[in-house]
């Protein structure tokens, strides 16, 4: 079922990063990143006061379980790591086309294998080490294929923000393994929605300082924020994505590794989008490129059932 999970996961990423690319074309990036956040904790904010008050009960899916000040501590790096991950991230996808952002955000399932590897020792079959390998060749021709549009990684300093936000997203998904796994295996033992719920929040609370102390003040001097209708669905897909990633992360046979792999393939999503809706070049070479992302995807649902 965890796998089934994570490609759904996976598919409404794409949609979450296509929202992204579309509110942020000519628009400020701090504000639509704050709204971003407002939006994720409004959504989540009831569930965390029904559960409070009793009418969400601890047998529901949506029940946010207290937490202890060590937990909420626990919570908030992840909130900065993944608010930071997401600030580099947002003005690298403004100023790159959405293929490359996709293909450059797939080499985190190899970060977060290593790590996954180093720390929590998990072991893969032959079939998910024959998807791993596929998936990093293909996100290498991916990279190269992006590479004649003129961007040239070693000298752009948006592919580094790029590369910075994808290291601080594998090391989140690592974290996300230790908070929701339970303390048996020497995990946290968080509720799933208790992570959800509360690092939204934190992280619509640092958003706002940021905007206050950083945008604000020099507002006029850079890009005027416009409103658009694409802002509130970046919300929506990625608080659905990260239930679906979350619920998958619950299950004890869930490996870290083949999930943030599978998350991945939301490159095909978006680079469907890019080639339909933002008109991106080069498609011939990176559409042979995600024929092995496709045979990544299917060599990983065969191992991992």
């Amino acid at each position: 079922m965890w796998i089934i999970l994570a490609f759904i996961s996976a598919a409404l990423l794409g949609f979450y990063d296509a929202s992204k690319k579309s509110s942020l074309r000519d628009n400020a990036v701090i504000p639509v990143l704050f709204l971003n956040t407002v939006f994720c904790a409004a959504l989540l904010l009831p569930l965390i006061i029904l559960s409070h008050t009793g009418h969400i009960t601890p047998t529901s899916d949506f029940y946010v379980a207290p937490l202890s000040p060590a937990q909420h501590r626990l919570i908030v790096l992840k909130s900065a790591i993944v608010l930071s991950s997401w600030v580099l991230g947002y003005f690298a996808i403004k100023h790159l086309p959405l293929t490359i952002v996709g293909s450059v955000n797939a080499t985190r399932p190899v970060l977060t294998i290593v790590g996954a590897l180093l720390v929590y020792r998990e072991d893969l079959n032959a079939w998910q080490w024959a998807g791993v390998s596929l998936g990093v060749l293909s996100f290498y021709l991916l990279s190269r294929s992006g590479s004649k549009e003129g961007i040239r990684f070693s000298h752009n300093v948006w592919i580094y923000l790029l590369v910075g936000a994808a290291v601080l997203g594998a090391a989140s998904g690592l974290y996300d393994k230790y908070l929701m796994s339970s303390p048996e295996t020497g995990g946290a033992g968080i509720n799933r929605m208790a992570v959800q719920g509360w690092y939204n929040l934190y992280q619509c609370l640092m958003m706002g300082v940021m905007l206050i102390l950083i945008w604000w003040p020099s507002r006029r001097k850079s890009s005027p924020f416009r409103w658009k209708h694409s802002i509130v669905f970046i919300s929506i897909f990625l608080t659905l994505a990260d239930f679906v990633y979350f619920y998958a992360l619950t299950d004890p046979d869930a490996m870290i590794s083949v999930v943030s792999m599978v998350r991945r393939g939301s490159v095909l999503v978006s680079f469907a989008i890019g080639a339909l809706i933002f008109k991106e070049k080069n498609l011939k070479s990176k559409t042979v490129d995600l024929i092995f992302v496709l045979l990544s995807m299917i060599c990983l649902w065969i191992g991992s059932n």
